[in-house]
């Protein structure tokens, strides 16, 4: 039996069976994730040590160069990247694409427990992620009032908002940046101090000794087992004033002899705002496998709620939404399925001229697309720019096949044979030609399978996703299109009758056929005909012209090939952008402040910009920042005039002319996380490797001031990261000796005098409150008041800390990067109005005319050209096993 009689016996089992399907799809519609970009789990750990305020040199060799080698064995280990800054450490680990990152992560995790052990007693692994999509926010919240201040705005976010959205289902972490949070001061007045002959270090002392309560263990009395507590803790904050510090001459000094009890908030050291005001940020990130439309909206549903917990004059607005270009590309997508049926139909009718077959040939694409839909749910995919873009491509693909099968059908149907024997011959007929011309297409996007890197995950879905397409819309088009056309397809049989005299001569009888089916065809599909036909005889009779046609259009094909720039990703306006900035090395907050309200001021005045916020020694993302850097998130308007990379060469133009101390990058989000994730975030990176560390920052300002001269390149970086001055209290051991005390005795006391020294908390309305110790804030400010504190010896013997200690003053250090063990600069730059490969190919030519560089310094090209280069060598190679899988495919099917 056929398959053709096989699908005409089976039709009701064929309807139940797509119909089902098509609940199916339905269903899987609404499971799916919605994202930007394809689900990825990104071969990268990333690892971020503290080590208090040492000195990056000191950082390096006690704590980023210990955590390279334990890591350097990590099997499937491709690369370890790091950056080593004061008190800071940030490695990077980037691994094959082949290996399971989570259980990678396991075994980075299970050494650097063993590891912990070795380092300082000053450092401290403050995280370990593996990066994915979902490591940065997909909405941020901005909270502002003119009324209220930050620690109120931070309560608000923190206590009010925060556990709110927590508990949403694909919510994973909701956090707030900005604000300040409360404590308890203990300001220590530092004659009072002196007065009563006590030391910094016993006021923190005594706090952190009284404030306690402890459970020393179970009382059993009375045939009852009851806890036994120890409290001296203190419920209020007026209560720490009758601690006692010491007893000075038979007499208790206490708390409030020495210091006043008072509300402050932490020291910190970092600014936050949105649209020119003091701001607490809320940014929600969604758990890897969530819809990114469903917790933005859920998000935005669950703030509205809160309306009534939230004093009316705090103002909640959104500065960052990455749903819209999600629901941007859904409603492209809709509105390409959309305008594909309309298409069909018109072009469908108009050469078919059968409403009938029409309808049988259209009905296809949306089963099929609900068809894609099931098969993406069950393969784990998501609804992001690939694979929405995948289908877009398909809609006008997936009903060549239909068209085929009822066209073949229609025609025996017109010959005089009934629907069923049609529907048999038709489909018998091109059974195999159809199959063969489905498998084609199909068996292009198989190499794109076996890509890696972000370009693999990409192509994987596309092809993926176009595969399922074209192959469900050739098993709709051999069993479910004759099944419809079975019942709706109707055609006029044609005028001469259908038996014909034994003599008849055969090649009349075609010439009859063909010139009724011209007939039937209409005016337009007769003109094509027509045309085509004249065509084609004039290529079989003038050969030798066509194969001259095809070599012109090869070399054409080539001269446009070479002529045509290259980018790793296209562009595309997403609406938004960052905006990067590194103030001078030391500026204080207050100057970096005072530049960024000049920018501000210019964000606020480009009419296609609708909110922003700002971040200062923060930034999206997970990364170290220095104090002197952060970044501003800007959203455009809805349907702006001018298109984003105006804007922002606009403001380039601006910012630079009015603070040129300001270093600035714009960058889109999009391109920005991928950047970030794959650890190439600048497009144009020149690494410089060489142990002599003063000879690399020469040659990084050479590289940066030659790649300048290329038109553009902007926003250039030398790499050479200076934190800002340091000021160190040089300890002589010999006094030191002489007054009885240490190095640690000394540094206790500078630091309460600094940033006050945390010693104990107070629990309120279930809030833990910190205790922070510290001196005024003149003192603070003051370098000399600092050396005029007072240290107790551990004899009891009072002294001033320039006694025992020398202050110097040192230069900004420089941070230190690393890649593969070697110590190495990048120096990097943006493109504006330039492809990649062209700017690439500039600055080696410009670099080997401008640039000499010394024995032992080598030089490479990294960021995101490398990946591109890595991508277009592998999709080289797919482009080949394409040709010969089609090649192979055209044998088997032509058998020649």
């Amino acid at each position: 039996m056929s398959l053709a009689q096989i699908v005409s016996n089976q039709s009701r089992a064929i309807l139940v069976i797509v119909g089902l399907l098509c609940a199916a799809g339905l269903y899987a519609a609404w499971q799916l994730p919605v994202a930007i970009l394809p689900q990825t789990d990104f071969p990268r750990i990333v690892i971020i040590a503290d080590n208090g305020e040492a000195p990056a040199s000191q950082t390096l060799v006690s704590v980023t160069r210990p955590i390279e080698e334990a890591m350097n064995g990590v099997p499937g280990i491709a690369r370890i990247k790091s950056k080593t800054a004061r008190g800071s450490s940030e490695v990077s680990l980037y691994f094959d694409w082949s290996v399971n990152i989570v259980q990678v992560l396991q075994l980075v995790q299970a050494r650097l427990s063993q590891l912990s052990s070795t380092l300082p007693p000053t450092a401290q692994i403050r995280n370990v992620e593996r990066l994915t999509f979902a490591v940065f926010p997909v909405t941020g919240y901005s909270l502002t009032s003119d009324k209220r201040d930050q620690a109120s705005l931070r309560d608000i976010a923190t206590y009010v908002i925060r556990p709110q959205l927590a508990r949403l289902p694909g919510v994973a972490i909701v956090g707030v940046a900005g604000g300040k949070s409360r404590e308890f001061h203990v300001v220590i007045d530092p004659e009072r101090l002196a007065a009563h002959n006590v030391s910094v270090q016993q006021v923190t002392d005594a706090i952190k000794a009284s404030n306690i309560i402890v459970s020393p263990g179970l009382i059993e009395e009375n045939h009852q087992l009851e806890l036994a507590l120890v409290s001296g803790q203190a419920k209020k904050p007026d209560e720490l004033n009758n601690i006692v510090v010491a007893t000075v001459n038979n007499a208790p000094v206490t708390i409030a002899d020495v210091a006043t009890v008072s509300n402050g908030v932490e020291p910190q050291y970092t600014m936050v705002s949105a649209d020119g005001h003091p701001a607490a940020l809320v940014n929600i990130n969604r758990q890897p496998d969530a819809n990114t439309v469903a917790v933005v909206d859920e998000v935005r549903q669950t703030l509205a709620s809160l309306h009534g917990q939230i004093p009316g004059d705090v103002r909640i607005a959104a500065y960052y939404d990455q749903s819209l270009l999600v629901r941007d590309s859904i409603n492209s997508v809709r509105d390409s399925i959309l305008i594909g049926l309309l298409l069909s139909v018109v072009i469908l009718y108009a050469f078919l001229r059968n409403w009938g077959t029409t309808f049988v040939a259209i009905l296809v694409i949306p089963v099929t697309v609900l068809v894609t839909f099931l098969a993406m749910w069950l393969t784990h995919l998501s609804f992001d720019l690939m694979t929405l873009g995948g289908m877009a491509a398909a809609i006008g693909l997936v009903i060549d096949d239909a068209i085929v099968v009822v066209e073949n059908i229609y025609t025996h149907m017109s010959r005089g044979q009934s629907r069923r024997e049609a529907v048999q011959s038709g489909v018998s007929e091109i059974t195999v030609p159809i199959i063969g011309s489905t498998v084609t297409p199909v068996v292009v996007f198989l190499p794109l399978t076996i890509l890696t890197g972000v370009t693999g995950v990409f192509f994987r879905s596309l092809a993926l996703t176009m595969s399922v397409a074209l192959l469900t819309s050739l098993v709709l088009a051999l069993g479910f299109t004759p099944v419809l056309a079975e019942r709706f397809v109707r055609a006029k049989r044609r005028g001469r009758e259908s038996t014909q005299h034994p003599e008849a001569d055969p090649v009349r009888e075609l010439t009859l056929d063909e010139l009724e089916e011209e007939a039937e065809s209409g005016h337009i599909l007769r003109a094509v005909v027509k045309r085509y036909e004249w065509v084609l005889s004039h290529a079989l009779d003038h050969r030798w012209i066509v194969i001259v046609i095809i070599v012109v259009v090869l070399l054409g094909s080539y001269a446009l090939y070479s002529a045509l720039g290259s980018e790793f990703l296209p562009e595309f306006d997403e609406s938004a952008f960052v905006l990067d900035y590194w103030a001078p090395p030391g500026a204080s907050l207050a100057e970096t402040d005072r530049m960024l309200h000049d920018v501000e001021e210019k964000l606020m005045k480009t009419p296609e910009i609708e909110s922003y916020s700002r971040r200062t020694g923060l930034e999206l993302g997970l990364f170290v920042t220095e104090p002197n850097r952060g970044d501003f998130a800007v959203k455009l308007k809805p349907g702006h005039k001018r298109d984003t990379d105006e804007v922002i060469s606009d403001l380039r133009g601006q910012i630079a002319e009015a603070e040129p101390a300001l270093t600035i990058e714009f960058v889109g989000i999009v391109p920005d996380v991928i950047g970030d994730l794959e650890g190439n975030p600048e497009p144009i990176e020149v690494k410089l490797f060489s142990e002599d560390a003063a000879a690399l920052d020469a040659k990084a300002d050479e590289v940066e001031t030659s790649i300048k001269k290329i038109s553009g390149v902007v926003d250039t970086k030398n790499g050479v990261i200076v934190s800002g001055p340091a000021i160190t209290f040089r300890i002589d051991p010999q006094r030191a000796s002489r007054f009885g005390v240490t190095a640690d005795d000394i540094a206790k006391t500078a630091e309460t005098a600094m940033t006050g020294n945390e010693a104990s908390q107070i629990l309120q309305q279930d809030r833990l409150i910190r205790v922070r110790v510290v001196f005024p804030a003149d003192v603070r400010t003051s370098l000399d008041k600092v050396k005029a504190l007072q240290v107790r010896s551990s004899s009891g013997q009072l002294f001033r800390i320039d006694q025992v200690a020398d202050v110097e003053y040192e230069k900004g250090q420089t941070e230190i990067g690393r890649e593969n063990l070697r110590q190495m600069v990048s120096v990097t730059g943006r493109l504006e109005g330039k492809d990649l490969g062209t700017a690439i190919s500039q600055i080696r030519t410009q670099l080997t005319k401008d640039v000499k560089l010394p024995p032992g310094m080598t030089i490479e090209y990294g960021g995101l050209y490398q990946e591109q280069q890595s991508s277009f060598r592998e999709l080289m190679i797919s482009l080949i096993l394409a040709v010969l899988l089609v090649f192979i495919t055209l044998l088997i099917e032509f058998r020649s």
